[in-house]
């Protein structure tokens, strides 16, 4: 689907819809406008990147997206729930059954275990984990041999291995990644990529990725490139462009 699209309303295999969101910001007397009428609709189990310069609007989109800032004006639905107007706790279990988080610092708990940590969306839910599928995401990410491990025995790449995980471990419907490869060298990057890139193809979950690096977006399915807070290129990628995709 074409950003332009999602101006005629959600589609069935849309998880999320952006419809003219505007954002702006007060710097003194002058008003900044982060976002500038963004429409855009993506597809459920799909891998897409959001680029741009700094400034551009990719992070400020993914935040009211993702329900961690406000919009000025516009709508955002996410799987079914408009977000827009919805109070703080209301956001806050939203976030909690819906979204995983993949973060640039990792944000691990230091005094948990890698498992601990990965089940903890899932325990701060008041419910049980599910061992089978923890064990199997482990399996695929390579860290099942180190979950008794804490954060300061991991190297970079298996800790966001280990943050991969927790934010797949609740079925959400849509992962956010801001920057997941920002604080790894090339090689764990690479990693990292493959396995949000098998998460779609194995999983058929939904990542969203906010990145800066260009070789990083070759392992999405689509590319969103922003500028002035308005989407300026809107690309799709096929099977055999993609590094990492299980063929």
């Amino acid at each position: 689907m074409t950003a332009h699209a999602a101006a005629r309303g959600p589609a069935p295999d849309d998880v999320i819809t952006t419809t003219a969101l505007v954002k702006t910001y007060r710097q003194g007397t002058d008003e900044v406008r982060a976002l500038d009428g963004v429409s855009v609709a993506v597809h459920r189990a799909r891998f897409t990147a959001v680029v741009g310069p700094s400034g551009s609007g990719k992070s400020t989109l993914m935040h009211c997206v993702a329900g961690l800032d406000t919009v000025t004006s516009g709508s955002v639905v996410l799987d079914g729930t408009e977000l827009t107007g919805l109070s703080d706790r209301q956001l806050t279990r939203v976030r909690r059954k819906r979204i995983g988080f993949v973060f640039q610092s990792f944000n691990l708990l230091p005094q948990l275990t890698a498992y601990e940590n990965i089940v903890l969306p899932v325990t701060m839910s008041g419910r049980r984990p599910d061992r089978e599928r923890v064990d199997h995401l482990c399996e695929v990410l390579g860290i099942a041999h180190r979950l008794s491990h804490r954060p300061a025995e991991l190297s970079g790449g298996q800790q966001q291995r280990v943050a991969v995980a927790r934010a797949l471990v609740a079925r959400p419907a849509v992962v956010f990644a801001d920057e997941p490869t920002g604080n790894l060298d090339s090689r764990a990057g690479a990693e990292v990529l493959t396995m949000l890139r098998r998460a779609v193809d194995e999983l058929g979950q939904t990542v969203v990725m906010v990145t800066h690096d260009p070789a990083a977006t070759r392992y999405a399915d689509r590319v969103l490139a922003l500028a002035d807070g308005r989407v300026v290129r809107d690309e799709h990628t096929t099977p055999d462009d993609t590094p990492g995709r299980r063929r």
